[in-house]
């Protein structure tokens, strides 16, 4: 049985993907932010005949994220909740999945990650005052640093990066050079009461290789992990990889985002 869900069933659906808070970062993050009575965004549950919850369907906007417990669950009633959605649409998750959903689109672009979460700070590096905690008026030296960056397309504009650092929906970490640019940074956003996502981590081409990264992201992880928040992030750079592996990330599985075209 499919239902849409409502604030009445918050603590069912929040308790059932809060089993794997890292997958289900997303699902968390804007139920307890937006809920379930928004235009842009939409839950379904599939319980079984004795009431039990045994999946989850979000949608906001246009994206579409399933989570299913068990891989053998039938999800024929999600994939019809996706289809009579009439714009073009994005289905993302763990990529085992994903790959139940892929006969919803037609033609689509795969877009494939992996998908890495931290749970401790055993491995994290020593780091020092040098690293601050972005403001409001970084916003510009953010901007500049993250429009040096062959592998980032820049989406936000200076004031957008202000106003998401005023609502908290993104947290900056970053170090700076004498000259005061910022050289390196890392950031977090899509935080809940379980998990947060590593976002944004950059540093400067000529200041590449010397630890900055790894300094920065320690810093950062180590004041989530003292609010027993679990880190987790996607990378498809190796070089980005040996990073994270070497301050205790760990590989989760893959996230694959399927967009329509």
């Amino acid at each position: 049985m499919i239902l849409k869900l409502e604030d009445k069933h918050r603590k069912i659906v929040l308790d059932y993907v809060a089993k794997e808070p890292s997958k289900n970062l997303f699902i968390i993050g804007d139920i307890e932010q937006h809920g379930f009575n928004k235009d842009f965004q939409e839950v379904w549950g599939k319980f079984d005949e004795d009431n039990n919850l045994r999946g989850v369907l979000l949608r906001y906007t246009n994206n579409f994220i399933p989570y299913i417990e068990k891989l053998d669950e039938d999800v024929s009633e999600f994939k019809d909740i996706i289809r009579k959605y009439k714009d073009k649409k994005i289905i993302s998750g763990k990529d085992t999945i994903i790959e139940k959903f892929k006969d919803v689109l037609g033609d689509y672009e795969e877009k494939i990650t992996y998908f890495c979460e931290l749970k401790d700070d055993k491995k994290l590096l020593e780091w020092d005052d040098t690293i601050k905690l972005g403001k409001e008026e970084d916003a510009q030296r953010i901007y500049d640093l993250l429009s040096t960056i062959d592998e980032f397309s820049v989406e936000y504009s200076v004031d957008t990066i202000r106003s998401r650092i005023k609502d908290n929906s993104t947290v900056s970490y970053y170090i700076e050079n004498e000259d005061k640019e910022i050289i390196t940074i890392s950031q977090i956003t899509a935080e809940n009461s379980k998990s947060a996502m590593v976002v944004g981590v950059a540093t400067k081409k000529e200041y590449r290789e010397q630890g900055y990264m790894g300094k920065c992201l320690s810093k950062l992880c180590s004041d989530l992990i003292k609010r027993n928040k679990t880190l987790c992030l996607f990378y498809d750079n190796p070089k980005a990889g040996n990073v994270y592996r070497k301050i205790g990330f760990k590989e989760i599985g893959k996230w694959t985002m399927l967009v329509e075209k």
